[in-house]
């Protein structure tokens, strides 16, 4: 996502003083030591016999929004914005809870975990401060221990929003509202008094990726006041509770009132089940303290078996070469804001496990624990990038005014990166750490890159910049280059490179040509195609590492006064959840069992042969179950192909077979891919019925009867001005020639970056070209038809049309037209009809062979028009229907209005009479309702949109007129 160019010099300057006021309030900050917070604890399972060491202090808080302001409740975790409160730049807002230390906890060290506060927070306990943090989005602790008084005591955090490191994220300009409170867990736990204070798990393989070595490294942190002989039991079992190994290491002294970190403890492992996205195996790990060998401290994890390595221009897992196939995910929820559930973090992970996605960048801040330990379990590959965004970049004008070399910089930089690092390192699932997003490469970055690497040398970095080209690209050294943005040749440009070549973001989903997108909801039903040649290629290119789609989730907020903000409508799911038209496209193109031959079958001696691929990087077909039915009648068939092989595989079927359904399914019973084969294509059969033909005329009009049907054709404009079918109104207009031109409107509002979503955005009205004269009209009667000919001039341009009214019911319009207007997004003929005709049918010539039921783009459906005016660009407050299909605006539900794409039948109905359209499958139609008259565009050309930040394959389509003449034609019947 990048810049959209400023609007004008008054908004710029405008904007300029806003951001010099916020650099005088945050520069003394810059003075400050950043305070890198030191490593975490891991949270115990049990402590000296308590098997609740930890309580949540989630739930109902007290609220200040400002020094003098009155106290009120509010949500923890939440945003404040999202719950009603405002509180201005500078100021600080004061979360008040009270809190009593259980029974059983009492005696032990108490801490008190933050897993984040955004963006600055100060902890006082008992009227002590007991912390300071910066930084948004990732997790703090705290020893409150010698704060603590008997009973009841008082907890309270002063935060304040909009500081230097929301500014260097552009946490809250991104949001497009002040992203200020506790927007994640809050939790109290207790620690024995001798504690291990710091765990860090790393697993080798050898060099034939058998055995695994498991190395561990732990601190212990003694706050007593005396010397120790402690003891370390780790055991690992397996998932059936079968023990794999048990140490337990030497005793060794830990001094009073010392943190000491332990010898590093390696064992072996000999051939573990690895952890990998395609089979994500985990073991369960327990580590006891003990201390003069009775137990004081029990902690349980999981630990995967896996080995990142770069090998080359390849990214290898566990020795095999991967590609990523992904999404860029936010934290985010239309009422909450950031701070979103467990349950959606859960859901999230699925949605896109079942799309087939193997990697989640999480863009651009760190994910929760809790996303982490998902991914750990249904197998998603993370990118985990840190909370630093656009250092010198246009899209944050910031930088005009600061030095983004300035060494004041480098701790917030550093804090950022290792922070997020020390509360993610033991998650199997992070194979890749994010230095930050779409920044300009300087000494500062280069020396966070370092100290992250000291830190973790097991894991590659990336930094997200453009690895080539003349635009943000500095140079970096990091292991893995990054592009965003490229064109169908960028994959091939990847093999030249050195190193991974990662598309951190591609195939852009439309989203900044909002009011078209809102005027035909079909825009998004392209995408899919487009992304299969896309990905298709990046697949194929050793040195492309895969990609991650802009975006995962719509990025919208809902806020309490009414208002719609944020960027939008990016993502193949809704901020809702629901499955949008790019999910399913998105699902098809990752699929890891591709069947290369669907619409070219070949039957050998009995076997359709099917030319197989299999994608998954990690697992044969011999893990995946094939399902198939020939003719209904279902066969279980097997495959040995192995992970990034070709092979075939054969279906029995019969000379009079009709066709073959076959499906893929995962080891977590997911559907990887479904297909259908058509071995006897069932034709379309045109409708047609010998009818009477006659015609009379008079000074205004021609009147043509067509059987029981009667047309009126205006002898001053040459437009069919009305039909009736037995008396009843069918055609209120048409067809007449319309040029719909492509609009990449965003809505209008000023804006930095593009992010322009907002209430006040509406469908824009599509009309036929003014027809000004008939020039001549001519006509010729056959036996078996009555042709009109027609000149037309238009306000801008001229045609030729003719009219082929036919003996067997059928019409046919035929249009030759010049135009001064250009950059069309579809042109063809547009009807005009009564509001009554408010159900679609159509059967098109799908670019797949199945969708699902709910896809606007699905090749065969009915949909009702089902219109409703609304007050803003979206349902407020809720989503507008079950199915994100049925939303509907004032022209019409997501399915009615929508484009359909190579149509063999369109046809509108009112219960009693209908409109329809035969077609070959190269013309698109669309429906709407506009003016109380419902319109349908056959169209002869139609195009993907006009998305800026998409360009081929989306953009091929696009053509230019200038100087061309268009013709097309619409065949059709009333009934």
């Amino acid at each position: 996502m990048t810049l959209n160019k400023i609007n004008n010099h008054r908004t710029r300057r405008k904007m300029l003083l806003t951001l010099a006021l916020i650099y005088s309030a945050v520069l003394p900050l810059l003075a400050q030591n950043s305070g890198i917070a030191s490593t975490l604890s891991p949270i115990p399972s049990v402590t000296q016999g308590n098997s609740k060491p930890a309580i949540s202090l989630n739930g109902e808080w007290l609220f200040a929004p400002g020094q003098r302001a009155k106290t009120s409740a509010i949500k923890v975790p939440g945003e404040w914005v999202m719950q009603g409160y405002t509180v201005n730049t500078g100021e600080t807002a004061t979360y008040t809870k009270t809190f009593s230390v259980p029974k059983n906890l009492q005696g032990n060290r108490i801490k008190l975990r933050f897993d984040g506060v955004s963006s600055h927070a100060i902890v006082k306990v008992n009227g002590k401060q007991l912390a300071e943090h910066e930084g948004s989005f990732v997790p703090f602790e705290i020893d409150i221990t010698d704060a603590l008084k008997n009973g009841e005591n008082l907890l309270q955090v002063e935060v304040q929003a909009n500081t230097i490191s929301d500014i260097l994220a552009c946490t809250s300009q991104y949001a497009v509202h002040t992203v200020g409170g506790i927007l994640r867990n809050v939790t109290l736990f207790a620690l024995p008094e001798i504690n291990i204070s710091d765990l860090t798990v790393v697993t080798t393989l050898n060099e034939k990726f058998t055995d695994a070595t498991l190395i561990l490294n732990t601190t212990i942190d003694n706050k007593s006041q005396r010397n120790s002989s402690i003891q370390l039991a780790y055991t690992l079992t397996d998932q059936n509770g079968k023990v794999v190994l048990f140490k337990t290491t030497a005793a060794q002294q830990v001094g009073a009132a010392t943190a000491q970190k332990l010898p590093e403890s390696s064992f072996t492992v000999k051939d573990p089940l690895k952890w990998n996205t395609d089979r994500p195996y985990l073991y369960n790990l327990q580590t006891v303290l003990l201390i003069d060998g009775k137990p004081v401290q029990t902690n349980r994890q999981k630990v995967g078996f896996r080995e990142v390595r770069v090998n080359g221009n390849q990214l290898m897992v566990n020795g095999q070469p991967v590609k990523l196939r992904g999404v860029n995910r936010h934290s985010v929820h239309p009422l909450t804001g950031r701070a979103i559930s467990d349950e959606l973090e859960l859901k999230d992970a699925e949605l896109f496990k079942k799309a087939n996605c193997n990697y989640i960048r999480t863009s651009h801040y760190p994910p929760s624990e809790r996303f982490l330990a998902i991914a750990d379990s249904i197998g998603l590959f993370v990118e985990n990038e840190s909370s630093l965004t656009w250092i010198q970049h246009g899209a944050s004008p910031i930088w005009k005014l600061w030095n983004y070399k300035d060494e004041k910089f480098y701790p917030y930089m550093l804090a950022a990166n290792i922070e997020k690092m020390q509360a993610a390192k033991n998650h199997p699932s992070v194979i890749i750490w994010s230095l930050g997003n779409e920044s300009y490469w300087s000494p500062l970055w280069d020396k966070v890159y370092r100290e992250a690497k000291k830190l973790d040398p097991t894991r590659p970095i990336s930094f997200h910049d453009q690895c080539w080209g003349g635009f943000n690209n500095g140079g970096n050294k990091v292991d893995i280059a990054n592009y965003h943005y490229p064109g169908i040749n960028g994959p091939k440009a990847t093999d030249t490179m050195k190193r991974p070549t990662l598309f951190g973001e591609y195939a852009h989903l439309s989203t900044y040509n909002r009011r078209e997108l809102l005027t035909d909801p079909g825009v998004r039903a392209s995408f899919g195609p487009s992304l299969v040649k896309m990905y298709d290629s990046m697949y194929v290119h050793k040195g492309n590492l895969g990609g991650a789609i802009w975006s995962g989730i719509d990025d919208t907020f809902h806020l309490p006064d009414g208002n719609i903000v944020g960027y939008g409508p990016w993502g193949p799911i809704d901020a809702w959840r629901r499955l949008k038209p790019e999910y399913w496209g998105m699902k098809k193109a990752y699929a890891t069992v591709v069947v290369k031959n669907v619409f070219q079958p070949v039957v050998k001696n009995g076997k359709l042969v099917l030319q197989i691929e299999n994608r998954h990087d990690f697992i044969s077909l011999s893990d995946v179950e094939i399902n198939a039915k020939v003719d209904g009648e279902p066969i279980r068939l097997s495959s040995a192909i192995k992970p990034h092989g070709e092979g075939t595989l054969q279906v029995p079927v019969k000379a009079d077979t009709k066709e073959v359904y076959i499906s893929f399914k995962d080891p977590s019973g997911n559907i990887i891919n479904e297909e259908l084969i058509v071995l006897k294509p069932v034709e379309e059969k045109e409708q047609s019925r010998k009818v009477a033909l006659s015609f009379t005329e008079n000074e205004m009009a021609y009147f043509i009867t067509q059987g029981d049907v009667n047309y009126t054709i205006n002898k001053i404009n040459g437009i069919i001005s009305g039909a009736t079918v037995k008396g009843q109104k069918v055609l209120s207009q048409g067809p007449v020639f319309g040029l719909v031109s492509m609009n990449s409107e965003d809505g209008g509002k000023p804006n930095v970056a593009g992010e322009t979503y907002q209430n006040n955005i509406y469908p824009v009205k599509n009309y036929p070209l003014y027809t000004i004269f008939a020039n001549t009209i001519k006509v010729d009667q056959t036996a078996e038809a009555i042709i009109f000919r027609i000149k037309a001039t238009y306000t801008n341009g001229e045609g030729n049309l003719t009219y082929t009214f036919s003996g067997d019911g059928n019409t046919r319009v035929d249009y030759e037209v010049k135009t001064s207007l250009e950059k069309p997004y579809q042109y063809g003929m547009i009807f005009q009809l009564p509001k009554t005709f408010d159900e679609l049918n159509w059967k098109r010539k799908g670019e797949f062979s199945i969708y699902a039921p709910e896809d606007i783009a699905r090749d065969k459906g009915t949909a009702k028009l089902n219109a409703r005016w609304l007050p803003a660009v979206e349902e407020f407050g809720r989503p507008g229907a079950i199915l994100w299909k049925d939303d509907a605006n004032e022209m019409g539900s997501n399915d009615f209005r929508s484009t359909k794409q190579q149509i063999l039948r369109a046809q509108l109905n009112n219960g009693l009479n209908s409109l329809l359209i035969q077609s070959d499958g190269k013309q698109a139609s669309r429906s709407w309702l506009q003016d109380e008259k419902i319109q349908l565009l056959i169209a002869d050309y139609s195009n993907n949109g006009s998305e800026p930040f998409y360009g081929s394959p989306f953009t091929d389509s696009r053509i230019s007129i200038k100087g061309k003449t268009l013709k097309g034609s619409v065949k059709f019947r009333l009934q």
